[in-house]
Parts: C-alpha cells; structure tokens; sequence
C-alpha cells in the first residue's frame, strides 16, 4: 500500500508536530480538531516551527509555503474519508479512543490504515473497537515531533505485517527511526522512562534532595542530558500521572504506583511548564 495522504486527528503539541513532519515529507495532510480556535491554533505553531528553519537557513521560504499549502484544517471527520493513513493524537483517555476509532471507522476508505500515537493505552483494546482490527497499528512519536528521531511503532494482537511494513516505511521517509515493539502498557519507552521519573519524584517527596540536586545526580552520574525533574515538567505532570496510572492499573502491580507527591501537584494544577510551575518555576515577571 502506497501512502499519499495522511490524516491527523488532534491538532495540539503531537498532531501540529505529526501533521508538520509529514507535510515536510511530502505528504498532503488533513489536521482535525474540535474546534476552529484548536485547528488554527495548531496552524500557527507549525508556521512558527516553519519560520524558525528558515532564519537559521535549513528552510527556504518557497519550502516552507509548500509545506503549508500541503495542510488542510478542519473541524469535522469528513475531509479524512480519502486518507491513506490516520494518526489519532487525540486525548490520553481510552474511552476517548475507543469512541474515536469506531467512528474512524466508519469514515475511511477501506484498506486505510488507522494509527494511535498512545504513549501507554492498549492499542489491542483500540484495535478491537473497529471492523479493520488488522489494519490498527500505534505510531508513537516523541516530542517535540519535528526535532526527536524515534518512532515507536506498536504491533497489537491484531495487527498484520503489512501494516506494520508500511507504517515502518512510511516512519523513514519523515526521516525518524521506526522500531516496532508488542503491545504492552507503555509499551518500552515509556514502561522505562516513567516509572524512573516518578522515582525521581518519589526521592523529592521523601526529602533525599532539592529538585535541581536530584537532576544534577542523573546528568552527572547517568550523562542523562536533561534531569527527571526537569524532564517531568517539560512532558507534562498530568501526563506522566496518566501514564502511571495506565502502567498501574493495567498490570496491577504496586512498583507503579503514582507517587503522592506527583499526583499532589496534579492536584494543584503545577503541571510544569505549559503552567508556568512545575518541580521549578517558570513564570517570568
């Protein structure tokens, strides 16, 4: 199967990213969001990241119009009926996937092929919401999408080679490394990279140090290139305790259990960095 169009369903910091990355590759892209403000919202971050190229001479301007005139927004499902490919990027919620799937569905083409960029969810229970289980695949891209190189691509239970050979090609030719791993919660990225997170914030909330000493601890003595701490406040508070939560409720294990402390700060709104205070504080003055 050959791609030629490419649908993204969620035009936030993923789906402006993935819709960004394939309209760079050459791609015709349909970005769908709920609302007129969230579709122009994200038109306007892919053009900032556009014109950013440019000055730094990566990007001509001729280019970065092209890549442009190649992304249509919308607020409906309609416009993806012809798509190749859909990307889901939607909310971290299963019940909002399931429901999002099963009217994907019914709105591509036959033979589509029908992606979730799920950090953590079961793409076997997304893939068991549709009629073309085979052809639902996970594209779990990294943020920020345009800059970070992996592609997690996740094979459910159902999904056949086929599919995953094309969405492995496919990941090439937007210039990421594709690695194809089972289904599992969290898959491998995250099922590593959380649960030490949430340690991180366990030796905070135990008083073991000060946030910026536990970081300096990983970046000196791991060459980690960035902190947990830190690293937690650029993903999202609310996004690593979802993806705990995930982990924990799906393999029912206690060594992921949120910490207190994370779910505290949920609590409170300190997300991190999209709020302006997390485990540091970003507010300018």
């Amino acid at each position: 199967m050959q791609i030629k169009k490419v649908g993204v369903v969620g035009a936030g910091t993923m789906g402006n990213g993935i819709a960004q990355v394939c309209a760079a590759a050459g791609y015709d892209v349909v970005m769908r969001d709920i609302a007129e403000p969230f579709v122009e919202r994200g038109i306007k971050t892919i053009t900032r990241n556009l014109e950013r190229l440019v000055a730094r001479g990566k990007m001509t301007e001729a280019d970065k119009e092209a890549v442009l005139t190649r992304v249509q927004g919308t607020t409906v499902l309609d416009p993806l009926a012809d798509a190749d490919l859909i990307i889901e990027a939607a909310l971290e919620d299963l019940a909002v996937k399931v429901k999002l799937f099963g009217e994907l569905d019914t709105v591509a083409k036959p033979g589509a092929i029908l992606a979730s960029n799920t950090s953590s969810i079961s793409l076997t229970r997304i893939a068991a919401a549709t009629k073309r289980p085979d052809h639902v695949v996970g594209m779990h891209f990294f943020n920020p999408v345009p800059v970070m190189k992996l592609l997690e691509v996740i094979k459910a239970l159902q999904t056949g080679d086929e599919t995953c050979a094309v969405v492995e090609e496919l990941g090439r030719k937007l210039g990421k490394i594709p690695i194809t791993v089972k289904d599992s919660y969290g898959f491998v990225g995250n099922r590593i990279l959380v649960p030490m997170l949430n340690e991180a914030i366990n030796c905070l909330y135990e008083g073991l140090a000060e946030p910026a000493a536990i970081d300096e601890v990983m970046k000196l003595g791991m060459n980690h290139p960035m902190g947990p701490l830190a690293l937690t406040d650029l993903i999202g508070l609310d996004i690593v305790l979802n993806v705990m939560e995930t982990l924990y409720q799906g393999f029912e294990d206690p060594k992921y259990r949120p910490s207190p402390l994370l779910k505290q700060m949920v609590d409170a709104g300190y997300l991190g960095r999209k709020t302006g205070r997390g485990f540091y504080n970003y507010e300018t003055h």
